[in-house]
């Protein structure tokens, strides 16, 4: 979500209306946008949105919040790093990855975040692992190699 509240990157891993999920990330960014960075964590909560089994992790960064909403199953530490891993990959994949970069290459970022994250489970954390995984497929793609098939 940028820093005006429009969703540059949204993915849900249940089956949610449109309309719920236009609510839900304009209520997350409402949550994560009026907090003063200085002085807040990086947790949040709306029991009203999400449930008592639910929290608002986030982090800000330039113009570009990074939020994930899980259940307490997970934990917040470990999902603030994948925010980190993901940046990380982001920044590595695009040189210094910026808003425009989500918008024009949103292909290549939900395939980033696949590689990251699949059907809510986290796959991989290590940024390094996941950058050389990319470039493998790049380097497929541009071989023209057909996978086996003809």
């Amino acid at each position: 979500v940028n820093n005006q509240g429009k969703a540059r990157l949204a993915r849900f891993y249940y089956d949610v209306p449109v309309d719920r999920q236009k609510h839900i990330i304009q209520t997350a960014y409402r949550i994560v946008s009026t907090r003063i960075d200085d002085q807040s964590c990086c947790f949040a909560q709306d029991e009203s949105l999400f449930g008592p089994d639910h929290k608002i992790i986030y982090r800000h960064f330039a113009t570009l919040y990074f939020i994930f909403v899980s259940d307490s199953a997970e934990s917040e530490l470990g999902v603030l790093d994948l925010i980190q891993v993901f940046v990380q990959v982001l920044d590595s994949c695009f040189e210094n990855v910026c808003e425009l970069d989500l918008i024009y290459h949103f292909d290549r970022v939900n395939y980033l975040l696949d590689e990251i994250v699949m059907s809510g489970m986290v796959l991989e954390t290590n940024a390094e692992l996941i950058v050389q995984a990319v470039k493998e497929t790049k380097k497929l793609e541009s071989d023209g190699s057909t996978f086996g098939f003809s």
